[in-house]
């Protein structure tokens, strides 16, 4: 044990075992929140690392050992996290930690055999969440295909808005626009929330001018937005043709996901082995031995003329390489998944078409169940928590389930955080879109989005 546990006065106890990149971006987000974090991991070097970046307490050994646990504080613990490398040893580490402690546990689980029992194995062991970050990024890879136009596409209000980020093109529509401009010249069932210009994250008001280069976020249903970017002059069809390097587990599931999108789909994937198992699982796909860093096959197999070209290789490096070429031989949707979470700001002045990071939507899961849990006692629920432009604003989804001091009021009437817009309310399945005439009761979910992080309360829109 490397540093003695901090006297703990706010937020919750949490023991997070495995210190790899998930591990470490749970920490750094947790930790943050104010929580109480202990680490465990075998890798001695690795806990003092993480340990002393961000002041946690650290614990070397087999986190599915019950002596390991105790020594970590297990029986005080609110939540244990296993995101091992192994599946069964987090289904172990938390079929433990319910025995020994009180506390709620999630596992990360990314077997394909497994992630089907999920349900079951989540009854059974009792588990608060199992978190698959494979899945999750292959659900995003398949949800931005389907609007290729979109740099990212989020669900919100269970599946009933999306949150739509997009960047505007030069000599574009809506180029020199302000955002109420905007509002009365098409649809009015989008609501722009936040805008990049500049590396600086904005809320817009109305009289707030959109210019080219803007990265801009916007919610609305999946239909509105199909009509909003055909109605500014963007392609919206969604793609018919998906070439994949990597033939992993993410790979497989976005396979799975395409496929019954009526999507056809070819794999490049160098491990024969691997490859005879793919054609077993996805029969529907053209699956490829090969390199699919060789420039000849990538030319051979048609890279040129796919609608959509998506590298889920294991190394970062090749994967943006990758997509740098399609980009440069094609007209190809690219998305690119990058799995080590540092040098942001070097990735964002690439050229690479969506970007994503499994591991940040797995910690963005865990980071909403917790702050939904400190928040119990109040009776409101962060229901979906998204991080936007490398956390310098969040969306964060509520459920409100009590009468407060936000209730029943008018908007305009509330005293709101500055940079925070209720952006929408859903309330018996129909979305709102609020004005200052609008008010907030029980039974809705309502998504704010805000420059302050750290929303765990409804009450905290207040200033």
């Amino acid at each position: 044990m490397f540093q003695k546990r901090k006297a703990q006065k706010h937020g919750l106890y949490i023991i997070i075992i495995g210190c790899g990149k998930v591990g470490a971006t749970l920490t750094e987000h947790l930790s943050k929140e104010g929580h109480d974090i202990t680490i465990i991991d075998q890798n001695e070097e690795r806990v003092q690392e993480i340990a002393g970046i961000y002041d946690v307490m650290g614990v070397v050994g087999n986190g599915a050992s019950y002596s390991i646990q105790m020594e970590a504080g297990i029986t005080d613990a609110d939540l244990l996290i296993a995101v091992t490398a192994s599946d069964e040893l987090n289904l172990l580490c938390c079929t433990i930690a319910k025995q020994v402690g009180d506390c709620s546990t999630i596992a990360r689980v990314r077997t394909p055999d497994y992630s089907k029992e999920a349900a079951y194995l989540r009854e059974k062991l009792g588990l608060a969440m199992i978190i698959n970050p494979e899945f999750e990024a292959a659900r995003e890879a398949s949800r931005i295909l389907s609007l290729p136009t979109a740099l990212e596409v989020t669900p919100f209000a269970h599946g009933l808005a999306e949150m739509i980020k997009f960047k505007v093109p030069k000599d574009n529509f809506i180029d020199g626009m302000t955002v109420a401009e905007l509002g009365m010249s098409k649809t009015t069932n989008i609501h722009i929330c936040a805008i990049e210009r500049d590396n600086q994250v904005h809320i817009p008001s109305g009289n707030f001018k959109i210019a080219a280069g803007d990265v801009v976020i916007f919610i609305t249903s999946h239909k509105v937005a199909k009509a909003f970017f055909k109605d500014i002059g963007f392609k919206t069809n969604q793609v018919k043709s998906t070439m994949i390097v990597g033939g992993g587990t993410a790979a497989y599931y976005l396979s799975l996901m395409l496929l019954n999108l009526g999507v056809s789909v070819k794999i490049i994937e160098k491990d024969r082995k691997r490859c005879e198992e793919l054609s077993m699982l996805l029969p529907n796909a053209v699956i490829i031995n090969g390199d699919g860093t060789d420039q000849a096959l990538l030319d051979e197999e048609g890279i040129h003329y796919t609608n959509a070209f998506v590298p889920l290789t294991g190394i970062d490096e090749e994967n943006i390489m990758l997509t740098l070429y399609a980009r440069h031989v094609s007209s190809a949707k690219v998305i690119t998944k990058i799995n080590r979470i540092t040098f942001k700001d070097v990735i964002n002045n690439l050229d690479l078409g969506s970007v994503i990071y499994p591991k940040s939507l797995a910690a963005e899961a865990i980071v909403a169940y917790v702050r939904a849990k400190s928040a119990s006692q109040q009776h409101s629920e962060v229901e979906t928590l998204y991080h936007m432009f490398d956390s310098k604003a969040e969306a964060v989804e509520f459920n409100v389930k009590e009468d407060s001091a936000v209730t029943n009021i008018p908007l305009k009437d509330l005293e709101l955080k500055e940079n925070l817009l209720v952006s929408l309310i859903c309330r018996e399945g129909k979305i709102i879109f609020p004005g200052g005439n609008d008010y907030i009761q029980v039974g809705d979910t309502v998504m704010i989005v805000t420059t302050y992080t750290g929303l765990a309360n409804i009450q905290d829109i207040l200033k």
